[in-house]
């Protein structure tokens, strides 16, 4: 799960950065869904892994997490959240 998580969290990190492109800040409406996604699978891989194994799981948590907080915050700055 966790290996899932953080190639789920570099897809989304990589779609994101092109929504960043002017014009096509619309594409976070896809990109923060498709995040949460990730960050659901990175959460069941912590809970269901050991200790000592929760590292994949954990990077690809926070890097969902980071990808969720930039896409809102470009959302907030285009006028996309009212």
């Amino acid at each position: 799960m966790g290996l899932i998580s953080l190639l789920w969290g570099i897809v989304a990190m990589i779609l994101m950065i092109l929504a960043l492109i002017p014009l096509l800040g619309a594409a976070n409406w896809l990109v923060i869904p498709f995040a949460a996604v990730g960050a659901i699978i990175a959460a069941i891989g912590i809970l269901f892994t050991r200790t000592g194994n929760r590292g994949r799981a954990k990077a690809g948590l926070l890097l969902n997490g980071i990808v969720i907080v930039v896409g809102i915050i470009r959302l907030s700055l285009g006028g996309g959240i009212v």
